[in-house]
């Protein structure tokens, strides 16, 4: 105390700026995890929803909106949007979307631009932080869905995992590691770092709908997109050779129990979310109908 008396002008400002500092950087981080800018929702039909399983009125407590910052019991953490007229009685499909690495919640609902679309098509939607991926963090990860069915109605036989890179890659192997595969009814991974060498020891898992999404300019995992569909289509049985469909995606035929099997190329480049949220939606909305 008695140095900070008799330090200079100049020396007690740096002095103040590094008391400052530890408090600035953990504002800038809580803006930016939960910075609601880019979290424009929509209101959702709920015409002909009757048909969904229907939510006892009063059971579940989770609000409508934009909620932030709810955690996993191992601390990852994740943000919820749902319908901006979210009825509690309604069984919602459930969309999770995961990030890729460098990135958290926040920014991937930015670069994703899917919350408006998918909350007026009906979707709960949920974005979770980028955990360093292993096969305990992707266990962690696959939690979440649970966790939100606790608190807000979710329909349980549609819920769909999407996200980019590290994040298409969680949304995978969600699907296909033994303990969780039961979790997705369909899977949209994008940019996914998984390769036929990858899948060849993992067995396949009962037939899902599965939409991959890879660009023909990733230069970090060039051609995954091709042969994890190509797993992914033998696992659903489905006829070995795609063709092309209205909009723009290879589409396997025959598969079993009729479900979709498709493979999405996209051109640009790997950081880059493919920007289909129309057929994205499309495709999962389609599940279970």
């Amino acid at each position: 105390m008695d140095k900070l008396k008799t330090a200079t002008p100049f020396q007690k400002t740096v002095f103040k700026s590094l008391f400052l500092l530890p408090v600035v950087i953990t504002l800038l981080v809580f803006f930016s995890e939960d910075n609601d800018e880019y979290s424009q929702i929509g209101s959702a039909s709920y015409a002909g929803e009757n048909a969904n399983p229907q939510c006892v009125a009063g059971k579940f407590d989770g609000e409508s909106g934009l909620i932030n910052g709810e955690s996993t019991l191992e601390g990852i953490k994740y943000n919820i949007r749902t319908p901006l007229n979210y009825d509690a009685t309604i069984a919602h499909p459930l969309l999770m979307v995961f990030s890729p690495a460098g990135s958290n919640r926040a920014k991937t609902e930015k670069t994703t631009a899917l919350t408006l679309k998918a909350t007026t098509a009906g979707f709960i939607v949920a974005y979770a932080d980028h955990p360093d991926l292993s096969p305990t963090s992707t266990i962690e990860l696959g939690t979440i869905p649970d966790l939100i069915a606790k608190q807000w109605c979710v329909d349980k036989q549609r819920i769909f995992l999407t996200g980019h890179s590290d994040g298409g890659t969680a949304a995978m192997a969600l699907a296909f590691m033994s303990g969780t595969k039961h979790i997705p009814k369909a899977i949209a991974p994008s940019a996914a770092g998984i390769d036929s060498q990858d899948l060849r020891d993992h067995k396949c898992p009962a037939p899902i709908p599965v939409m991959v999404m890879h660009s023909v300019n990733d230069h970090l995992f060039p051609k995954y997109g091709q042969q994890s569909s190509g797993w992914w289509a033998a696992c659903n049985q489905c006829e070995p050779i795609p063709e092309k469909i209205a909009n723009g995606c290879m589409a396997y035929s025959g598969c079993a129990n009729g479900v979709k099997t498709w493979y999405c190329e996209g051109d640009k480049l790997h950081a880059q979310w493919p920007g289909i949220n129309d057929t994205l939606l499309d495709f999962l909305a389609s599940v279970g109908r």
